[in-house]
């Protein structure tokens, strides 16, 4: 949070026109803590429309600033980051992961109504687990599960929803590589990696709060295939395929990465701190830390982490991190944490991610199919232009057609 002179400054506007920009909702303001005449305004809100005012004058480069967190790019109506909250279709994330099984959370952001698409489909026959990690499993089950072909033509609601339960389950099953049944998918996963019931319960909960989260990568990947006119078996791989990304679903290996190395240090006699700070001081990234919309941190990790013994290590990570930097962990870190508390497999954070995102996948490609439009955007060129001398040399060359 800013001080109005230097929101003014970094705007590069008068004190009033900031005003009116908070007037207008573009920027967010809080009663300054220690003194009720002022204000305090967003970094973030600020800092957004800065970047808009300088490249007012250039369309193409404000075009292109919206692909790297920047502004809106389409409509929806699933989920909203706002003010360091979570929510589905208007319901907070957190509040629904007291209680809410993923089957509650998928018919909410599918807009289901009163329909249960889940207590109408049948659960896709056992199969014999695909091999490879969680997403291989999955795609490769997708794939040859005929549901490419099952649901394309069916635009009936009801019939789509249907379709969707069955795929939430089928990706659910290959993701644990174990049938899911009649259960909940929370109750399926919990089972196959032999939890107890706070365990299981912690399952749960990830599952609710990793359902969706706006439009990252693996989530617009899943939209520009909806948008096709594929089906939604196509755009759910296309989100998994994403997710398989170092900088996307992959980051929960890296956290494992960082915990473990940091034990292998303490077991030579370097302090947690000090394992932390050599990396900071090498500038390091520090994954599973920090948030781009959570300023103030990860509220999907603290509703997960404030539910269970955090194993020590993390603990003192979490500790270590937040003493030097003032940040907070994220959903990766928790994720990571969730998996070493309770016992569960290496591949579990990712597993919990893939099966829980894959209900917002879903969402997203229901939601895109019903406007109807194609997603696609137009490249600015930046390598080398042809001079007229080419083009005229070229022309009548085509060993195939006899034009270019």
């Amino acid at each position: 949070m800013l001080d109005a002179d230097a929101a003014a400054a970094r705007l590069g506007v008068r004190h009033a026109t900031l005003y009116a920009y908070v007037s207008r909702g573009r920027i967010r303001s809080e009663p300054h803590p220690t003194d009720p005449r002022r204000s305090l305004y967003s970094a973030d809100d600020v800092d957004r429309i800065a970047a808009m005012r300088r490249h007012g004058r250039s369309p193409g480069r404000a075009a292109a600033g919206t692909l790297d967190w920047g502004l809106p790019v389409l409509d929806s109506a699933i989920a909203l980051v706002e003010r360091g909250r979570l929510h589905y279709r208007g319901r907070d994330a957190l509040q629904l992961a007291e209680r809410a099984t993923l089957e509650d959370v998928a018919r909410l952001i599918w807009d289901c109504g009163a329909f249960d698409p889940f207590a109408t489909a049948d659960p896709p026959a056992p199969a014999k687990p695909p091999t490879g990690p969680p997403a291989v499993r999955c795609i490769a089950a997708l794939a040859a599960s005929g549901f490419a072909q099952s649901e394309t033509w069916a635009r009936e609601p009801k019939r789509c929803w249907t379709a969707a339960a069955r795929l939430l389950r089928a990706a659910a099953a290959a993701a644990i590589g174990a049938p899911v049944g009649c259960r909940s998918i929370a109750a399926a996963i919990a089972g196959a990696w032999g939890t107890d019931a706070a365990a299981a319960d912690l399952v749960r909960r990830a599952l609710v709060l990793t359902a969706d989260h706006e439009l990252n990568a693996s989530t617009f990947a899943a939209r520009v295939v909806a948008s096709t006119g594929a089906s939604l078996a196509a755009a759910v791989v296309a989100g998994m395929a994403a997710l398989t990304g170092p900088r996307h679903g992959g980051m929960t290996e890296r956290v494992a990465a960082l915990l473990d190395t940091i034990a292998a240090e303490a077991a030579d006699g370097r302090s947690v701190r000090d394992a932390v700070a050599r990396r900071l001081q090498r500038g390091e990234h520090l994954p599973g830390f920090g948030h781009p919309l959570y300023p103030g941190g990860d509220p999907r990790a603290r509703a997960l982490l404030g539910h269970m013994p955090v194993d020590p290590l993390a603990a003192a990570v979490t500790e270590a991190v937040q003493e030097l930097t003032g940040v907070a962990p994220n959903i990766d870190f928790a994720l990571v944490a969730l998996a070493r508390s309770c016992g569960l497999p290496a591949d579990a954070p990712f597993a919990l991610f893939l099966v829980g995102r894959t209900v917002g996948w879903i969402g997203h490609a229901l939601e895109q199919q019903a406007t109807g439009e194609l997603i696609r955007p137009r490249a600015r060129y930046t390598g080398v232009r042809a001079s007229p001398a080419d083009d005229t040399d070229l022309k009548g060359k085509s060993p195939h057609t006899g034009a270019i």
